[in-house]
């Protein structure tokens, strides 16, 4: 069972059940979300681990992206590497049991989800989770199939132009009270991949 509580409720909780929940979660807002990468990165099925702009692109390759744009499904899959860090400070072990998460692409809202796994952050212990990404990009941006290529590439942090990805979400933690929401959504990764010196920029 899923809940949201106010941080009024919850007070009045940890009042009843003593300081754990209210533990968990702030351990798990703690926790430094980071991306630790994008991999095996697709676009209409063309492997893009070779292709840091539309100029890389076979003749084969051209014809079957720019089939998709026609078509206006242009899939692109990727797989992003979220890394967890709880501080080494923290005494608690932050449980993370779920996870609503939006995709954001140039501060864009693109696609939505729901990871159901449940991963623990303990103090000091850097913790790495993959998410599978699939995409229409037509659907979220115009262009020719060019500029479409190239931003693709720059996802898959291989282009020499910069892009924003964030994922915003609301973690569920478990406690004794079932299984609690955070209250308001939170960045939990916010980082501009690709450009020519390949900089982080993480806030």
């Amino acid at each position: 069972m899923y809940r949201k509580w106010t941080f009024p409720a919850l007070l009045v909780a940890a009042g009843v059940l003593g300081c754990a929940t209210l533990q968990q979660l702030a351990a798990l807002r703690q926790v430094d979300f980071s991306l630790a990468g994008t991999r095996n990165a697709r676009l209409a099925g063309v492997d893009l681990s070779r292709i840091r702009s539309y100029r890389d692109l076979s003749a084969v390759d051209i014809g079957r992206i720019g089939l998709a744009v026609a078509r206006k499904d242009l899939p692109l899959e990727f797989q992003l590497d979220v890394r967890g860090e709880n501080p080494a400070a923290n005494s608690v072990t932050a449980t993370m049991v779920r996870l609503a998460w939006s995709l954001y692409l140039n501060e864009k809202e693109t696609i939505s989800g729901t990871l159901d796994t449940t991963l623990a952050f303990p103090p000091g212990q850097p913790t790495t989770f993959p998410m599978r990404m699939r995409l229409n990009l037509v659907e979220f941006f115009s262009g020719p199939a060019e500029s479409l290529v190239d931003l693709a590439a720059s996802i898959a942090g291989l282009s020499s132009d910069p892009t924003r990805i964030s994922l915003r979400g609301v973690p569920t933690i478990d406690t004794p009270l079932g299984r609690i929401s955070y209250p308001t959504p939170i960045t939990i990764v916010s980082r501009t991949v690709g450009g020519p010196d390949g900089r982080d920029d993480r806030r």
